[in-house]
């Protein structure tokens, strides 16, 4: 077994290939690591419902077995609940594999300890509109939910009598329901920055349903599945070269459909940027809850630009989000967690967006490299003298 490797891989244990999403390798494999003492801790998401789950730090394998399936309407980033020293694992999207790496460059997470186990990714919904579609597109009532699932195209769920019920993801989003809008834009599908890179995508033939997809992308992605599979929690057999196309393919398209959503929701400001954002934060109440939630913040509660988040700030932008314009800049990933908490409805992804992709660009940085992946964007403004 090698760094660049793909199997097809699934739970041995029934209840947790039935329970798991395509197959439960990945619940098999964080329940393993605890059994093992390859890790101290797994985080997960406790699910309270179809549509609710908080986040746990857990050394119980029961506890992770319990949160088997993947939930689409959930969209929490863990990266913030990672302890620094202490051995853990977690399932991540590329969101919160890409904000670990940017948690360990700043110092709050050591990465040597984290194996993270990446999970593919279309896009996440919220949970209220979830509920509202399901009422409005659907015509389902949300507690009748079984299960979902996106698939070809479509969002897919399965209600309690065993039906399933499809509508094409495009159609949702015309209507305004759907992905959120910065998972529409997202050209990150497949967290090849994490340690293992685990989905659907690419599993063909008579495995298509019944396994994951897994690309080993370091040396810890090797050590978790090796655990997994010595403690006989998974099998695993090569993926062939059909389904390695095929799972290119649909990264690609994916890729596609976010390029013509960033035209959408990221144009070229026209006029000047600096009204530009005075005007999209001119509703900001200096609550500071974008900087609470936000997985890339390294700042801590006794940070200075905290001390700006107050409404004795009479600037025209507030001192805050410029001191957030400079931290954001390197290292925003368009999780799109700030617009989610955001009490007046400023779509704060957006402008951050904005503001930081064309500074990544142009140092040809991307959030999320892995620690060996020149140039860092800090490291190289200093080498320079600036």
């Amino acid at each position: 077994m090698e760094v660049g490797d793909c199997y097809i891989g699934w739970a041995t244990d029934e209840d947790i290939r039935t329970r798991g999403a395509s197959g439960g390798l990945v619940t098999a494999m964080l329940a393993a690591a605890l059994e093992k003492g390859l890790v101290e801790a797994v985080v997960v998401l406790k699910k309270l419902g179809e549509f609710e789950a908080v986040p746990v730090v857990t050394s119980d394998p029961e506890e992770v077995k319990a949160a088997a399936g993947s939930m689409h309407s959930v969209p929490i980033v863990l990266s913030r609940y990672l302890d620094y020293g202490t051995k853990v694992a977690l399932p991540a999207k590329p969101c919160d594999a890409r904000s670990t790496i940017e948690q360990a460059k700043r110092g709050q997470v050591d990465i040597d300890t984290t194996y993270i186990v990446g999970l593919n990714c279309g896009g996440t919904m919220h949970p209220a509109v979830t509920r509202d579609m399901l009422d409005v597109m659907y015509k389902l009532d949300p507690a009748d939910i079984e299960g979902e699932e996106i698939d070809k195209g479509k969002l897919i769920f399965e209600t309690k009598d065993g039906k399933e019920h499809a509508i094409k993801i495009d159609e949702l989003e015309e209507e305004g329901y759907g992905r959120r809008e910065s998972c529409q834009y997202c050209d990150v599908n497949i967290p090849t920055m994490a340690d293992i890179a685990c989905g659907n995508w690419g599993v063909i033939g008579d495995l298509a349903g019944k396994g994951t997809f897994v690309e080993i992308n370091t040396e810890k992605g090797i050590e978790i599945l090796k655990n997994a599979i010595d403690a006989g929690a998974v099998e695993i057999t090569p993926a062939d070269d059909k389904g390695k196309a095929i799972r290119a393919k649909v990264d690609g398209a994916m890729m596609n459909v976010a390029a013509a959503a960033n035209k959408k929701y990221l144009s070229p400001i026209e006029g000047s940027h600096l009204d530009y954002y005075m005007n999209a934060l001119s509703d900001c109440i200096n609550c500071g809850a974008c900087k609470t939630v936000c997985p890339v913040c390294a700042c801590g509660e006794g940070a200075k630009c905290t001390d700006f988040s107050s409404a004795s700030d009479t600037y025209k932008m507030s001192l805050f989000h410029l001191v957030r314009f400079v931290h954001l800049m390197d290292s925003c990933i368009g999780c799109g967690q700030c617009t989610d908490v955001c009490p007046v409805d400023i779509p704060l992804t957006h402008i951050y967006q904005r503001f930081a992709v064309p500074m990544q660009e142009e140092f040809e940085y991307k959030p999320g490299m892995d620690m060996t992946t020149p140039p860092f964007f800090g490291v190289d403004l200093i080498e320079e003298g600036h």
